[in-house]
């Protein structure tokens, strides 16, 4: 069975990221079930070498002081949430024997692989990355010419005339490109000649059937709000308590306002991917600001508003637009919480996912 190696933002990060992980383990999946080997490939990009997982402040958007002192408080289940993420990423996977960085990719011949599939996440980021990194971009002389993406994603770049040229050169290194969201469609279709597509994230390429064979078990006896903050944002707190109290819910929290336990939320930023399941899966009620905290209050039809966040408004509103849940997206927290009629919603999701399987399909025949 051929063997394909995967790159994307998922081993190597300042903070762990749920959505990383399981776009990831969706991705392999998919893979498998249209009939080929995935092969984690242990990537590490030259902007994340130097990131240290126990001492993440440094690298946090967020430079204040106060934020600085939540980083520290929350340390201990920084340090636990760490070591289930390593521990997730070396028992659901099957990984290539080395790591990989610039300075030894050449040598990934050893691994026997037959192709590369880069994606998903916002790995054609240049303002995230720093510019343009040749493994996201298979840009190393072993990737071109058997590499494809899958649901890669430009964030909220900024491309300049320089960059653009720049651009231009990396897509030719893919033999099919399906990108997450539809912003650059256009731009990508003009400057190659290749199968161009949007493709939906990989973690929508399956159901929620599938997340409860790796789901942890119940993690609350009582009824709960999950409050999941990728960024602190105080409207969204006020909002969270509000109908936590209407709702008589108890509030269980992911993220690194640690000084919230004192109003008695749960904190539960210790969380490991099997538990983060469980958490939206049980929950009474989703608020969030993450995009794969979005995409799992739907896969388990959880009552939820999802609040907007800077570095993600587009891939949500993209996303929203896609699931027809337009309505869901809250900015002050004063906008009017509806019902979701979420089989709709998931019939928008059946068909996308159809297209996207096939063209996923089309892709590894290619290389």
């Amino acid at each position: 069975m051929r063997k394909i190696g995967t790159i994307s933002y998922n081993i190597y990060c300042n903070f762990t990221n749920y959505g990383s992980a399981l776009q990831t383990w969706a991705l392999h999946q998919a893979i498998k079930r249209i009939g080929y080997t995935p092969v984690l490939v242990d990537y590490c990009p030259e902007v994340l070498a130097d990131k240290d997982p126990f001492n993440p402040y440094k690298g946090m958007w967020d430079q204040d002081e106060e934020s600085k002192r939540m980083c520290e408080l929350t340390m201990p289940a920084i340090c636990e949430n760490f070591i289930k993420f390593d521990r997730f990423y070396h028992d659901r996977f099957d990984r290539t024997v080395k790591k990989y960085t610039s300075g030894n990719f050449c040598e990934i011949g050893t691994e026997n692989l037959d192709g590369f599939v880069c994606g998903s996440d916002t790995i054609f980021c240049i303002d995230e990355f720093k510019g343009f990194d040749d493994g996201y971009y298979a840009n190393y002389p072993e990737m071109k010419g058997k590499a494809v993406s899958y649901a890669a994603s430009f964030g909220d770049s900024h491309f300049d005339d320089q960059s653009y040229l720049i651009l231009n050169e990396r897509l030719q290194n893919f033999k099919a490109i399906g990108l997450r969201e539809n912003q650059m469609i256009p731009y990508v279709k003009e400057h190659v000649d290749i199968p161009v597509a949007r493709t939906i994230d990989p973690t929508l390429l399956l159901t929620s059937k599938d997340y409860d064979l790796i789901a942890a078990r119940k993690q609350c006896d009582e009824p709960y709000l999950l409050l999941y903050s990728r960024r602190y944002d105080p409207g969204m707190e006020v909002y969270a308590e509000r109908m936590a109290k209407e709702k008589g819910l108890q509030i269980v929290e992911i993220s690194l306002r640690a000084t919230n336990a004192y109003k008695g939320h749960i904190m539960r930023y210790d969380a490991g991917v099997e538990e983060f399941l469980s958490l939206v899966k049980y929950s009474s009620f989703v608020i969030t600001n993450s995009f794969h905290g979005l995409i799992f209050a739907v896969q388990y039809r959880r009552p939820m508003v999802v609040f907007t966040r800077e570095q993600a408004d587009s891939k949500i509103s993209e996303l929203l637009e896609l699931m027809d849940l337009k309505r869901s997206k809250f900015t002050t927290g004063k906008e009017e919480n509806r019902d979701i009629d979420y089989d709709a919603v998931h019939a928008n999701i059946d068909e996308a996912r159809i297209r996207s399987l096939t063209f996923l399909k089309m892709e590894l025949e290619l290389i």
